[in-house]
């Protein structure tokens, strides 16, 4: 077995958080419950990222589309989101954990805004490990939202068409600043992305496990970390040019 603290970890590790309702479902439970175990998980996988000495930690917490779901589900889910950020705070300042939340935050209840920006001010000059939440958050909608930004400066005679890049595209994103993932893990055994970080995905590697979201475990990320480090990257290239980049 690889021993991680011998081996080059991820820079950035994004999970999709999949399996809360379904692990409920199984043991004939509310889908609420499974919700609060999940919440419990997130807070045992940040340590661990912390501990690992992790830099960057990307979390699918609540996607524009669960919106649609039963008024009664959204309005607890965002009672737990607000409890949770607050209960965090000592985790976050002990541990030198700089948060941040990315998607459209202003769908969010007021209170919960608050929360989050007196979390984000608190945080703002931690440097030992920078966690994101994706809340209200959809993919889609952050890649128009960026080329609305590079639209407006043509327009505005700032830059010509011709000076748009990936590089001042990408500075118009929600993770402006923040280095694309290497690895995305996914719960509960779905093979898909769903909406998030379409842009920022390009070239990570994806670790898919069946386990359902409440059940993950530091195990299962270690795991996961183990299943990345055995992968070869090579950005499109043969493997003789990689090293030449790295």
């Amino acid at each position: 077995m690889i021993d991680l603290s011998e081996v080059e970890l991820p820079r950035h590790i994004a999970i999709i958080m999949d399996g809360n309702g379904r692990w409920a479902r199984k043991r004939l439970l509310n889908r609420i419950n499974g919700h609060k175990k999940g919440i419990e998980v997130v807070r045992d996988v940040v340590t661990c990222c912390r501990e690992l000495g992790l830099d960057y930690l990307t979390l699918y917490t609540f996607s524009r589309e669960n919106w649609q779901r039963p008024a009664e589900e959204v309005g607890f889910l965002m009672r737990l989101l607000e409890k949770h950020l607050k209960s965090e705070e000592e985790l976050f300042i002990k541990n030198g954990i700089r948060f941040k939340a990315i998607g459209n935050i202003s769908d969010l209840p007021e209170s919960v805004r608050d929360v989050i920006e007196h979390l984000e001010r608190k945080t703002a000059s931690f440097t030992e490990m920078h966690l994101q939440l994706a809340l209200s958050y959809s993919g889609r909608e952050e890649i128009v939202s960026a080329a609305r930004v590079l639209a407006a400066r043509v327009k505005s005679g700032e830059m010509q068409e011709s000076d748009i890049t990936e590089e001042n595209f990408s500075q118009g994103l929600y993770t402006a600043g923040i280095p694309d993932p290497d690895l995305l893990v996914r719960t509960s055994g779905e093979c898909r992305i769903s909406n998030f970080l379409l842009w920022q995905l390009a070239y990570t590697e994806i670790h898919i496990t069946d386990v359902l979201w409440p059940d993950f475990t530091r195990a299962h990320l270690e795991q996961a970390i183990r299943d990345y480090h055995r992968r070869e990257r090579r950005f499109g290239l043969v493997k003789e040019k990689v090293g030449a980049l790295l």
